[in-house]
């Protein structure tokens, strides 16, 4: 759904021209070797090293009035942390050269590398060329991160290490709560487990394919994430949380996912895969009713008389909602494949759309129609459709004589009586 600019850019070059004012003997070492750091002074980072541990926090005054130390440095600060969230390569391969430790945690439980993650400066992704100024600083401010993210790496950063918190995060997951796209295939090369699972039994694919990222997701996809993994607390595949996001309002709106669906499809997504309560990515499209996801799915042989544990099929998702109703094209192309068509759940209720009043005589209709069997043709024709779909339509019309490729594709019977 694309990247959004955010955290302010021009903040942080605006408080990289900040010099902090000189304070007491006691804090002055702390301020040099912080000014040293953020200036790329390696020269003067060796000097003040001499006597400051690499590994020990600076620690400001908290009387400074200098803007960047108010900004940043309301806690104690590890230098190459420092270093690190500001993207200063030269400092931090002067830091690490001395012997400072990629590993070492802040407060927060996080690493040199979880860091720098959180403070990965996100560009927009549609500009178009040329590029002005503001767009070159934004790129090279991008560049310096990607520097110094190669330096930890070459370094022995942990890409595996997880954010000591509640969330128990990889670096991947981290880099895709916060849309840290260029970094995914750094970390696999540098050995980041693709399929990692966090607190929640989410791998780095279930998080992007939930938020309909697509780059993300063909990233991960060619570093080897397994596309078929379920979430061990829901039974969701990415393809199933794909299709529950684009067929959201806001999924809907922003006529947003179907690529993300279907390059989850071309890359052998099972898309009859039921989660724990026996729903598949076809329960959901027909519940959200988005005509384009659910042709996109019954394209790669989604099957529409599969039930959940409650009974549900597919159709009665699809009459969950009077909206979908009112499209009747879509719903007779649905009722063209199911069979036997069930219109209830295991407790006999019907689907709270069509019990509108507005519906009376289509509910009547469906009701006939669910009771009367079909003739042994038309069984037969139903189970083509549904066996070769559309995705073998025009072969099947080069294999079998015109009349009886015509009577399995060429009417559908249904449509009429919907109107």
């Amino acid at each position: 759904m694309g990247n959004i600019t955010k955290r302010g850019s021009s903040r942080e070059v605006a408080a990289d021209k900040a010099t902090a004012p000189e304070e007491g003997p006691d804090s002055a070492p702390h301020i040099r070797l912080y000014e040293a750091i953020m200036r790329e002074d390696c020269v003067a980072i060796r000097v003040l090293l001499r006597s400051h541990p690499v590994n020990q926090p600076i620690t400001i005054g908290a009387n400074s009035t200098s803007y960047r130390l108010l900004l940043n440095q309301m806690r104690p600060v590890i230098p190459i942390h420092l270093a690190a969230e500001h993207r200063k390569a030269l400092s931090l391969l002067c830091l690490l050269e001395h012997g400072a430790d990629p590993e070492v945690r802040d407060a927060r439980g996080l690493t040199t590398l979880h860091l720098m993650l959180l403070h990965w400066p996100i560009i927009s992704t549609t500009w178009t060329k040329p590029e002005n100024r503001i767009q070159s600083i934004l790129t090279e401010i991008q560049n310096n991160a990607v520097r110094c993210l190669r330096i930890l790496c070459e370094y022995g950063a942990q890409v595996n290490a997880w954010v000591d918190n509640i969330n128990k995060y990889s670096p991947l997951h981290l880099a895709i709560t916060y849309g840290t796209y260029p970094v995914l295939s750094i970390l696999a090369q540098n050995g980041a487990h693709v399929n990692a699972i966090n607190i929640s039994s989410m791998t780095p694919l279930h998080m992007a394919a939930d938020i309909l990222n697509k780059e993300m997701m063909e990233t991960l996809i060619a570093c080897g994430a397994n596309v078929n993994c379920a979430v061990s607390s829901t039974g969701n595949t990415a393809l199933k949380l794909a299709v529950c996001t684009a067929s959201s309002k806001a999924g809907r709106t922003l006529a947003a996912g179907v690529n993300c669906i279907r390059l989850l499809l071309i890359h052998g997504a099972q898309v009859n895969a039921r989660d724990h309560e026996g729903q598949a990515a076809i329960h959901e499209a027909c519940f959200g009713g988005r005509e384009a996801i659910i042709n996109l799915l019954l394209e790669f042989e989604a099957n529409v008389n599969l039930l959940t544990r409650n009974g549900e099929s597919p159709i009665y998702m699809y009459l969950q909602r009077s909206s979908n109703i009112r499209d009747t094209a879509l719903l007779a192309r649905l009722l063209d494949r199911s069979y036997p068509l069930r219109l209830t759940n295991n407790q006999g209720i019907l689907p709270a759309g069509i019990m509108r009043p507005e519906f009376h005589l289509l509910r009547e209709t469906l009701i006939k129609l669910s009771q009367k069997p079909l003739s042994l043709e038309d069984i037969c024709k139903r189970n083509i459709r549904n066996i070769y779909g559309e995705k073998y339509k025009q072969h099947l019309k080069q294999l079998l004589p015109k009349k009886m490729w015509d009577s399995v594709y060429g009417c559908h019977d249904l449509a009429h009586l919907l109107k």
